[in-house]
């Protein structure tokens, strides 16, 4: 069999250009894996190349594994005495660390430890309690991102130092001596954390030239697969790798002579970058050939996933970005045009997960086998699925994060809401004692448990004890009086306040909120958005007439009985963790400003295309059947708001979209504009959208109707009564004569000069003088 059959003219391309720099573009499900290990087999078996020649890198070790499995496949029954390596960044660098780190000559030695995250937090912890530095006003998570941040931007605590002396920042001074302290620490320990594993081999590289000569010879072929993910530390160890190739390309030397029997490969695909908040830098990839002169660019273009109308979706979409290397997906032949891409808007969020849940019902009726995934933004987003899919007696899994219950977080108030009702919980009370971090340290807890054990009682009357004999510090007292008067008052608030108050007080007056607040990471911002959550999970309990205990046993069955499986039908994930995934069956939910995009992204043009990045990266996860929805509403820390339908609905094809709605949507409202401004300015595009429109008598029926489905109210009617004589308050929802539907957000001034602000699906907010705003309200 010859190794290039199967392969496309692209393909066949990519894996047969073996000297020189090659950049592969290679665009969502165009086989760059498949090209990646060809092209290795085909180094080996028709080019005579020696497996440890070759090295290959990539991000993930599942991906590595894949790499490997697939190349042992092609080179099944190839006498071979080695084989090419095929590893991560990290594991390529522990590798040379563990041969070669005596060289660097600072005292470590080849039997060095890797300190993981926990053990990153603990030494800095332990630094801090060294410098004095009380965790309630800077957390250990925080100081521990700032030090990742630091060193993947190549900079050492010493120049970090400088850094905070110069911007005279009190916080980044405390940071900045902690990374000192920490440092030392980690070098008396003999121990390095993933960051150190890349600095100290690329010092390595440029300390020893000795280092630096045998791994240019040893690995002749490089490729580096999800190039556009690198970040600069990992692509200067990169080109580190094949040095001599850099000093030689200055002179005149010619590119055939400079790259005889040597290449260097790297795959990746600008508009698939979308983890900057992880320190990759995507510009790398749109420089490198830059950086290297004759670089031979091919791309691959063909998709062998998705049907031809997602990627016309997904072209449309992301043609917009400016900050990308071009490129079309063009559908495998066999694929064929697919169906519409099916739009869907709820009422709410409650609506739209018991959508989504009905449609993977149906789906899995029909075939048993097909498999379907739920992509959000946010992990906040899960549980309302989470529940939707309990509800259908669907089996799913969670990729990329615990189920909502099973969050640190989420059981970190749950327990504080247990301890509330049951103060002899010693398992809640073990758990929240010092989180957040309250100065009651594991001297204390020692104690506590020791009191426990000689008086056999619980932990709780262990605490009371040593409070009323003040045979600890007083500092130590203190902080067990102060922990008492919490759980005192949330005890108090269990037995009088509404649920969805006490849920709120154990966050607040716990101090939770504001020690996530103060350690300001992405990882507590999305701590935030869960809360948020929870307080919603209360909120809904509440309206059923639930009380805290019920609350909590729903917590705890949810807990107990989900056991997920491998090959579950349903997957509910982020948008992030889909990364070179694929599935039959895929829904994108929340496509609302500020959701999705997300708000951080929205004043920031850079961020705001690694938003639609990651919308182009979503799309393309579907081979079949693609789902779009959204919500009128969504309840944020336990409030109904009004929302607004993502820009990235605006920037889709309506040509391409099905509406599934059951009231009239931003979709209709589209359509019925188009329309009118066809009847008055002439047709730019045609539409063969047959549906009811926002202002058809069939739509606002369907609309009442689906919000008294969801709402538990009856239906109701309009009424036509005119802007001129009535007075519109926030949250009104009204029809215009042009915007169609909308929600009333605020109202600012009064008499003629009232000023409204509304929201339109479709069209955004809008600014309109109340008296001669022409709206109507919906009753």
């Amino acid at each position: 069999m010859n190794i290039l059959d199967g392969l496309n003219n692209q393909q066949r391309e990519a894996v047969t250009t073996v000297e020189g720099p090659l950049l592969i573009v290679a665009g969502a499900g165009s086989g760059k894996t498949r090209v990646i290990t060809f092209r290795i087999a085909y180094l080996i078996k028709e080019r005579g190349v020696r497996p440890e020649n070759i090295l290959a890198v990539t991000f993930t070790n599942k991906a590595a594994d894949e790499m490997k499995t697939r190349v042992e496949s092609l080179l099944e029954g190839e006498h071979l005495t080695a084989a090419p390596l095929i590893s991560t960044f990290h594991s390529l660098c522990v590798r040379i660390l563990r041969r070669e780190i005596d060289k660097l000559d600072d005292g470590y030695t080849r039997n060095f430890t890797i300190y993981d995250t926990d053990d990153q937090i603990r030494l800095i912890r332990s630094c801090m309690r060294d410098l004095d530095l009380d965790e309630k006003i800077l957390a250990a998570r925080s100081i521990q991102a700032a030090i990742s941040w630091a060193k993947n931007r190549s900079l050492s605590a010493e120049s970090y130092m400088e850094q905070a002396r110069y911007a005279r920042d009190p916080k980044k001074d405390a940071i900045a001596r902690v990374f000192k302290l920490y440092q030392q620490s980690l070098h008396s320990n003999n121990a390095l954390d993933f960051d150190d594993l890349l600095i100290k081999t690329v010092e390595l590289l440029r300390k020893s030239a000795e280092t630096r000569a045998y791994y240019h010879n040893k690995f002749r072929h490089v490729m580096i697969d999800e190039f556009q993910d690198t970040n600069g530390i990992q692509y200067e160890l990169s080109r580190l790798i094949v040095e001599n190739c850099l000093k030689l390309e200055r002179s005149q030397i010619s590119a055939g002579e400079l790259w005889r029997d040597r290449s260097l490969c790297v795959v990746g695909d600008t508009d698939q970058a979308i983890y900057s908040f992880r320190g990759s830098d995507f510009h790398i990839l749109l420089n490198f050939q830059n950086d290297f002169r004759d670089t031979k660019t091919i791309k691959l273009e063909q998709n062998y996933r998705s049907t031809e109308r997602i990627l016309e979706l997904a072209n449309r979409i992301i043609e917009r970005n400016r900050q990308r290397l071009p490129k079309n997906l063009v559908a495998f032949d066999h694929n064929g045009e697919g169906e519409k891409i099916s739009y869907y808007q709820a009422y709410d969020g409650e609506g739209e997960a018991r959508f989504v849940a009905e449609r993977i019902g149906a789906h899995l009726r029909q075939d048993p086998n097909i498999r379907c995934c739920v992509l959000y933004r946010a992990n906040a987003q899960s549980r309302l699925f989470e529940e939707a899919c309990r509800r259908e007696g669907l089996r799913y899994n969670i990729v990329g994060g615990f189920s909502f219950y099973e969050r640190a977080e989420i059981k970190d108030i749950i327990a504080y809401l247990k301890l509330a009702l049951n103060p002899h919980d010693s398992i809640s009370l073990a758990r929240i004692i010092n989180t957040p971090a309250r100065g009651i340290g594991k001297s204390t807890m020692d104690e506590i448990e020791r009191q426990a054990r000689a008086n056999r009682v619980s932990l709780w009357q262990a605490v009371n004890l040593i409070i009323e004999k003040e045979e600890l510090a007083p500092r130590a007292i203190n902080a067990l009086r102060a922990f008492r008067e919490v759980i005192t008052s949330l005890a108090e608030n269990a037995a009088t306040a509404p649920l969805s108050q006490v849920v709120k007080a154990a966050m607040k007056d716990t101090g939770y909120i504001r020690a996530l607040q103060e350690e300001d990471t992405a990882e507590a911002e999305g701590r935030l958005l869960n809360l948020e959550e929870l307080v919603n999970a209360a909120v809904e309990a509440e309206e059923q007439h639930e009380s805290l205990r019920d609350f909590l046993d729903h917590a705890s069955l949810v807990a107990d009985i989900d056991q997920y499986q491998p090959n579950s039908p349903v997957t509910l994930m982020t948008m992030h963790s889909a990364k070179g995934l694929e599935f039959p069956v895929v829904f994108i939910v929340g496509l609302e400003e500020g959701l999705f995009p997300h708000a951080r992204s929205l004043a920031d043009e850079a961020g705001l295309e690694e938003e639609r990045r990651l919308c182009y990266v979503a799309v393309t996860r579907a081979e079949k059947h693609l789902y779009i929805t959204h919500s009128l509403r969504r309840r944020i820390y336990g409030e109904e708001t009004a929302t607004t339908p993502s820009r990235f609905l605006n920037e889709m094809p309506p040509e391409l979209l099905e509406d599934l709605s059951s009231m009239p949507s931003w979709l209709s409202n589209r359509y019925d504009s188009s329309q009118r401004e066809t009847a008055q300015f002439g047709s730019k595009r045609t539409s063969n959208y047959t549906g009811p429109t926002y202002n058809s008598v069939e739509s606002i029926r369907a609309f009442f109707k689906e919000k008294s489905k969801y709402a538990g109210g009856e239906e109701r009617t309009s009424s036509s009564r005119s802007s001129n004589d009535k007075v519109f308050k926030p949250g009104t929802r009204v029809r215009h004569p042009k915007y169609g539907m909308g929600i009333v957000l605020r109202r600012e001034g009064e008499g003629d000069s009232a000023k409204l602000l509304v929201s339109f699906p479709g069209f955004g907010q809008k600014k309109l003088i109340e008296k001669y705003a022409g709206l109507e309200e919906i009753k």
